[in-house]
């Protein structure tokens, strides 16, 4: 990696979380040459159902605590 780029990221990571979240967005962006359209929309239908199943009670959501535990425990970590 050449000094510019090295610069570039260390100026980043001085930068709020939310900026570096945007700034990694848009360079992966920029190398998703093959975006595929259909992909999205079902990512983007899949996401809706998921949230209506959890709007309505169909689902119930699992704390990350018991997921980390339960994983931890099944996972011998």
């Amino acid at each position: 990696m050449n000094q510019k780029a090295e610069t570039i990221i260390s100026d980043a990571m001085l930068m709020p979380d939310e900026d570096r979240a945007i700034i990694a967005e848009r360079l992966i962006a920029s190398l998703d040459h093959e975006f595929e359209k259909d992909a999205e929309l079902a990512w983007q239908k899949e996401i809706q159902k998921r949230i209506e199943d959890i709007d309505s009670g169909k689902v119930t959501c699992i704390p990350w605590e018991q997921v980390r535990s339960r994983l931890q425990k099944n996972c011998n970590v």
